[in-house]
Formats: C-alpha cells, sequence, structure tokens
C-alpha cells in the first residue's frame, strides 16, 4: 500500500510539474556569448563597450531569475568593420572557445558573413538588427534572429510621415548592404505613396570626411526631401557639412533613416533639433526604459543605451531564457525555445517572433528637442507616433526568405 501510495504521489508530482511549467534543469556546460564589434571604429558609440556591457546586464538579470545555477560567460572582440576579420574571430570562438551564440555584429557586410558562418556552424547569430536582408532574402531562420530594428523598417518610419504625392527624393547613402538596402527599399515605399525620387549617389563607407560633391548633387536635385543613409562618423561628418550648406534651413527638408540618439550627442541639438527620427528605442520613453537606461548609465558612464545597445541586451536575455528553459545549448532546442516564449523585456513593447526570424514590435518616431526642452542630460526626443507592430515591418507575405517554402 506504502509503494502505491509513493507511486501515486510521485505521479502526482510530475503532473503538477508539467502543469506548472517548472524549468528544465540547468545545461551541464558553461553557456558561452560572444559579442564581435566595433570598438574602435565609426560605429563604436552605437556599439562597442556599450555592447559587451549590455550583454553582461542581460547575463546578470537572467542568473537572477530564469538562469539561476546556470554558467555563463561572455567571450568580446572587435572586428574593426572588416569582414573577413569577424569570421576569423568566430569561427575561433565556436571551433576552440565553444562559443553557442554571438551577438552585436554590427555593420552589414560583416552581419552577411556571420549569418553564414554561423548557418554552416550550426551555431546561432543573435542580431540586435540590421540590413533588412538577414531576414529575407538571406534568411537562416533556423539558427539567427534579427531583433530590434532592420533597414525596412527605418524605411517605414522615415517615409511614412513625409512621402506625399507632390514629394520628391534624393538618397544620399553608404556604398555597401546597408545603404543599399535602404536605397531599395525606401524607393519602393515612397513610389506606393505617389512620390517620386529624382535621384541618389553612393559614398564609400568610412569615407574621409568630406561629402560636399555628394551634398551639392543632393541640393541641385532640386528634391523636396534629402534623405541620408549613413551611419555613425560618416553621419555626423554628413549632417554638419549640410548644416553648412544651407540644407534643412529652406524647403528642402533633410530626413536621417538611422539617425542615433548617441549622434545627436556627437552632433547637439544646435544641428540636429527638428529631425525626424525612427527609433526602436528611447531610454525616456516610459518609466520601464527610464529605470533600464539609467542601470546602463551607471555601468558605462558615457551615455544612455542606444538602440543597438538595447537591441543586444534584450536579445541576449531572450536567448538565455530560451536556453534555460531547453536545458541545453543545442541549437534546434534554443531556437524552438526562442520561438515559443513571450518576449518581455524593460526594451520591447509588443514584440512577437515570426517563422522568418524577424522580430516584430512597436517602433516610434521622435523629433529632436531644441536645446531649450532638453532637460536634462540625453533628453533628446519628443514622441510624434507610434508604429504599430503590425506596420512597422516589412509584412511577412512579401518576404522571400526561401526557409518560409
Amino acid at each position: 500500500m506504502d509503494r502505491l501510495f509513493s507511486r501515486l504521489g510521485l505521479a502526482a508530482l510530475l503532473t503538477m510539474s508539467a502543469v506548472a511549467g517548472v524549468a528544465a534543469a540547468p545545461p551541464s556546460k558553461t553557456v558561452k556569448i560572444g559579442v564581435v564589434t566595433d570598438m574602435s571604429g565609426s560605429l563604436a558609440a552605437q556599439s562597442g563597450r556599450g555592447s559587451v556591457i549590455a550583454a553582461q546586464m542581460a547575463v546578470d538579470d537572467c542568473l537572477a531569475k530564469e538562469c539561476a545555477g546556470m554558467t555563463i560567460e561572455i567571450l568580446s572582440a572587435d572586428h574593426q568593420n572588416k569582414p573577413d576579420i569577424a569570421v576569423n574571430i568566430v569561427r575561433k570562438w565556436v571551433d576552440v572557445d565553444g562559443v553557442d551564440a554571438v551577438t552585436d555584429i554590427i555593420q552589414a557586410a560583416v552581419q552577411l558573413a556571420i549569418q553564414n558562418l554561423m548557418k554552416e556552424k550550426n551555431r546561432i547569430a543573435l542580431f540586435p538588427g540590421g540590413t533588412a536582408r538577414l531576414a529575407n532574402e538571406d534568411c537562416a531562420p533556423q539558427t539567427s534572429v534579427l531583433w530590434m530594428w532592420d533597414t525596412y523598417g527605418q524605411a517605414v518610419g522615415i517615409t511614412r510621415p513625409l512621402a506625399t504625392p507632390d514629394s520628391s527624393w534624393f538618397f544620399v547613402a553608404a556604398d555597401y548592404a546597408f545603404g543599399n538596402s535602404l536605397i531599395a527599399d525606401a524607393t519602393g515605399l515612397v513610389q506606393k505613396a505617389g512620390g517620386r525620387v529624382v535621384g541618389s549617389v553612393r559614398h564609400p563607407f568610412n569615407a574621409t570626411g568630406d561629402f560636399a560633391s555628394y551634398l551639392l548633387q543632393a541640393q541641385n536635385s532640386g528634391a523636396s526631401v534629402v534623405a541620408v543613409g549613413s551611419t555613425g562618423g560618416d553621419l555626423i561628418n554628413m549632417l554638419k557639412q549640410a548644416r553648412e550648406f544651407g540644407l534643412g534651413k529652406g524647403k528642402q527638408k533633410i530626413a536621417s533613416f538611422v539617425l542615433t540618439l548617441p549622434d545627436v550627442a556627437a552632433l547637439g541639438l544646435d544641428i540636429t533639433q527638428g529631425v525626424t527620427v525612427n527609433e526602436a528605442f528611447y531610454w525616456n520613453m516610459d518609466a520601464q526604459a527610464r529605470e533600464f537606461g539609467k542601470r546602463f548609465l551607471a555601468r558605462y558612464e558615457k551615455a544612455m543605451p542606444s538602440t543597438i545597445q538595447a537591441g543586444v541586451y534584450s536579445v541576449t536575455l531572450h536567448y538565455l531564457k530560451a536556453v534555460a528553459a531547453a536545458g541545453t545549448t543545442d541549437t534546434a532546442a534554443v531556437m524552438k525555445k526562442i520561438h515559443e516564449l513571450p518576449i518581455s523585456d524593460a526594451t520591447i513593447r509588443n514584440g512577437t517572433l515570426r517563422p522568418d526570424g524577424r522580430m516584430v514590435h512597436d517602433s516610434y518616431l521622435f523629433r529632436v528637442k531644441s536645446p531649450a526642452e532638453s532637460k536634462e542630460p540625453f533628453d533628446f526626443y519628443d514622441l510624434q507616433a507610434t508604429i504599430p507592430a503590425k506596420d512597422a515591418f516589412r509584412p511577412l507575405q512579401e518576404s522571400v526568405c526561401a526557409a518560409l517554402k
């Protein structure tokens, strides 16, 4: 009889455990995550050391809850914005150091190279944002996710308020996958709204800093909107020169697809005031975001988190929750949990992960404040509109991701 009660008690306990969704036992091995980023180049302010700090914050937050009992290690390296260097770093991490996943991976050419490598190695790439190709024509949803932002979403956020039937556009963008994706996506959206694209010009990535010839072409085009698809140091230098040329002060408007909080900090509000910005995260948006931003600033000291750094935190935290739920670092098992688990943290609102690996969520249109409107350090943005998740990114039915077939 005692044995019967023991068996019945064990069965009841197992049933209750299943119903309660008790987490799997922690993985027996150390979970290793690599942050491969730009530590010293033109994109360092958006990513770099701040991204390493954001990843460590995700580790600390998960260890305090879902990841209790796990051993987690963060590795980091500077890829210098060169795909071959990035591939060599990550290949060594995977083959020698046993890294399970990599994140940050800023710069489009680097992203596409790492996506192919992680697919080959059957390890996980956690992109906090980047070229829309990562979840479209070059998708690899069995081994990667595209999280916070992409070039299509940035194009939506800028063209939505400015593209009208009587608008004309001229694009100035960096000549690599990132800039080319922006121009292609924005051209389709402008034309869909009835506007005209009257020209475009591309400049080298990490240019010398003299953008006069490109800006003169834009100014002489007579376009009502000059849209800039550049990042980091290139964007900062171009906007400075654009103001010197008088662009943005008359009938011609300047729109920047990827102006970020670190860029505004570097340029100052005198230069950037009034510019429309599309961001997936802003530290002063609500109470949750403010709390996260102040925690980040206490560690980083230099600035509030950029959208990329916030994305590194969010995608790393979600990955770790998936590892904890799976009880293993096996890629297939973890990816299954990544798609199953709800997406919820201080940086994301209304997030869901689609079968193509694109995480969709609310995005936001901000106007950059004037110096008089800013009340504290990094108080840069005034919220103009919320773009619902269903409208903020390329519709799934328009995807050419081969894995969906």
